[in-house]
């Protein structure tokens, strides 16, 4: 299959420089994060290595954001320039031909020349999955965070009510990025029923997020459903606008880019 499609696309002409945005999913684990990494293998790598291969050129990829190590992607948008007039459909089955198991490319598209995945996104949207049960189960707690203790409910609802609107998330993002404005506008952060296998979801959506954001948030909100702050010991984190009082940071493999809108 993937020769079949690498032959036809060599067949196709040159064109005029397209740019092509594309709408694609990966599972995290295997991988040091989305942006190239000179110490590991990163989803943009490898993306970019089968497109060279295609366009027979080097190609960069742009990505609606830096997912960490280890943090998945339902719906990851990603934009690249090539001079080309192979159909987006084809560039999609090419991709998906060569590429490994765990990324795969929903869709490709032609768009406007002046989009980018990063800078013309509106909002994003981040989904993080905890395992609160006694035992772990094996498949689940790959994708999630397993935490045993009796968790408060009430108590993190009250947490996420607060993060809603615009506010300073210095509290939350990672040590030593003091340079990047810290101020996001949080239009919905919600924590859903828990479901019969004991899994349930902490949802965010902002107009974008600081490194490690939601992760830091994730860890101080499990806080205040262990008993370990209170609603306002929450805010007063919220307001300190220093990282060193918020709690652990959320292990990865809970975490995944949800959406992206433009």
């Amino acid at each position: 299959m993937a020769s079949f499609f690498y032959l036809l696309l060599l067949e196709i002409s040159v064109d005029e420089e397209k740019n092509i945005k594309l709408i694609l999913q990966y599972e995290g684990s295997n991988y040091h994060g989305w942006q190239r990494q000179k110490n590991g293998v990163s989803i943009q790598e490898v993306i970019e290595e089968k497109l060279t291969l295609i366009f027979r050129r080097h190609v960069t990829i742009y990505g609606s954001g830096r997912t960490d190590s280890g943090v998945h992607a339902l719906y990851q948008v990603a934009n690249f320039f090539a001079e080309t007039s192979i159909p987006p459909e084809s560039i999609k089955n090419a991709l998906n031909s060569l590429l490994p198991d765990d990324i795969y490319i929903k869709k490709a598209e032609y768009t406007v020349p002046d989009f980018h995945s990063r800078y013309s996104a509106k909002k994003k949207s981040y989904e993080y999955r905890i395992l609160n049960t006694g035992d772990a189960d094996l498949f689940l707690r790959r994708y999630t965070w397993h935490i045993k203790e009796h968790l408060n409910y009430i108590e993190m609802k009250k947490c996420l009510a607060m993060i809603i609107g615009v506010h300073d998330f210095s509290s939350f993002r990672a040590s030593g990025s003091s340079n990047i404005n810290p101020v996001r506008e949080m239009f919905r952060a919600e924590l859903s029923e828990k479901d019969l296998d004991g899994t349930f979801r902490l949802t965010f959506e902002a107009s974008g997020f600081l490194r490690h954001m939601v992760r830091n948030l994730v860890g101080t909100i499990i806080d205040a459903g262990k008993g370990k702050i209170s609603e306002i010991g929450f805010k007063e984190i919220l307001d300190a606008h220093d990282r060193k009082r918020a709690g652990a940071m959320a292990p990865a493999q809970g975490l995944f880019l949800k959406m992206v809108e433009y």
